[in-house]
């Protein structure tokens, strides 16, 4: 019976070598840790509901208490967003979210640029480092073959 050192065994078996990003990918991954600690930042004003999210509340015409349901909503779709297996619909849920944002300062007149059009600049933001994470969406819309 022969026997082996364990470095003898170490040398015989293949190390799997951890898979390399590219710098696409880092800067997806860069954008969507931007993105998400923005939401966060979002969510933990829903939840703590300082007197600006009572006040913006008041002014967009919602009744405080849905800010909770607002806050658990945009958490939800911010935690499924973070697993890169369901981030795909983790944005679709917060792009739904956003819309949502974009039709309120539209009721009241916010003025477009700094305010109704700020939630569709943070959905591009949030595609464009999805895609850079993962590439293949791009297929799926038909922009690449």
């Amino acid at each position: 019976m022969t026997t082996f050192s364990p470095a003898e065994i170490a040398a015989a078996v293949p190390v799997d070598e951890a898979p390399r990003r590219s710098r696409a990918n880092i800067a997806g991954i860069v954008i969507s840790v931007l993105v998400g600690a923005f939401l966060i930042f979002d969510v933990v004003g829903k939840l703590t509901r300082p007197q600006a999210v009572i006040e913006g509340m008041a002014k967009l015409g919602f009744p405080i208490e849905q800010a909770t349901v607002m806050g658990v909503v945009l958490l939800t779709c911010v935690v499924v967003y973070a697993i890169p297996r369901t981030a795909v619909l983790g944005a679709l849920g917060i792009t739904a979210y956003l819309g949502g944002a974009v039709t309120a300062n539209m009721r009241i007149d916010a003025p477009l640029g700094s305010t109704i059009l700020f939630a569709v600049y943070l959905g591009v933001f949030m595609w464009i480092g999805l895609v850079l994470r993962r590439p293949e969406l791009l297929k799926v819309v038909g922009l690449r073959r």
